[in-house]
């Protein structure tokens, strides 16, 4: 796709979580960069965590939290309260975000339309915790086509009837592979990927991503985030990038210019 300008128009997928979802004044940043490229031409989705919120919830309700490899254990009545705080409460914040600074915003999660299904994660018994197993894109397509930006929380229907809770940057991941998305960029709390020494890595290789995990330099929230980062590469998505959220003004040049904060992810 082109523009009369000769610019290129770009599928991009944003994942937020983290500080991004906690302060106030980040949201409404994240938001107006991401309606410039909306606003340019470029179709542009938001998929969303919110597990510090989902944490205080539960907290509140007296029910313990506990990760595995960086994912929640998600009995029934926690995916109750993923539900209605991440599709609820985050996403419509989120929503609302994109509304003060103009830009009209859709929020939904993976259920609605049918447009992620979801199976049981098979390689560790987490409760309702799943993996997308499918994709329908044509509601984010549609969403595009009228100029808004989709907002997606990060849960989906299984075949069961039953929603399970996914891990967001695994769900963005299968958002960008599905929507055959330009890029997929991770807005994050943290500067980027550190190797074992301490460093941060510029641009990280997926054979360097095996040997930091083999170093038990990678681990947590981190793991699923750079497998996420490898299943887009391998899905088609050419640019993937864990940017700091402190950096998310530089969004609108991201595609056009060197962005040399955070950590480029390559095959």
């Amino acid at each position: 796709m082109a523009r009369d300008d000769g610019v290129n128009e770009l599928r991009i997928v944003l994942k937020v979580g983290g500080s991004v979802l906690e302060e106030p004044g980040m949201i409404e940043r994240c938001a107006r960069a991401t309606a410039l490229l909306a606003k340019d031409g470029h179709q542009v989705a938001v998929v969303h965590g919110g597990g510090k919120a989902l944490s205080k919830t539960l907290e509140r309700l007296g029910k313990e939290t506990q990760f595995v490899n960086g994912l929640r254990v998600t009995d029934a009545e926690t995916r109750d309260v993923a539900l209605m705080v991440l599709a609820g409460q985050v996403n419509k914040q989120l929503v609302a975000s994109f509304a003060k600074v103009g830009q009209p915003a859709v929020g939904m999660c993976g259920g609605d339309g049918l447009a992620f299904r979801a199976r049981k994660k098979a390689d560790a018994d987490l409760g309702f915790v799943g993996e997308i197993c499918a994709v329908n894109p044509e509601w984010i397509f549609a969403l595009w086509q009228h100029g808004a930006v989709p907002v997606i929380s990060s849960l989906a229907l299984g075949y069961d009837g039953e929603y399970y809770n996914i891990n967001a940057d695994q769900m963005a991941a299968a958002c960008a592979i599905g929507c055959e998305a330009n890029a997929l960029i991770f807005l994050t709390d943290v500067p980027g990927v550190w190797n074992e020494d301490g460093a941060l890595i510029r641009h990280l290789s997926a054979e360097q991503i095996a040997n930091l995990i083999a170093a038990s330099a990678i681990k947590g929230g981190m793991l699923p985030k750079l497998e996420a980062c490898q299943k887009a590469l391998s899905g088609g998505v050419s640019r993937v990038r864990i940017l700091p959220a402190a950096e998310v003004d530089a969004l609108p040049d991201f595609y056009f210019t060197r962005v040399d904060a955070g950590t480029e992810v390559f095959a």
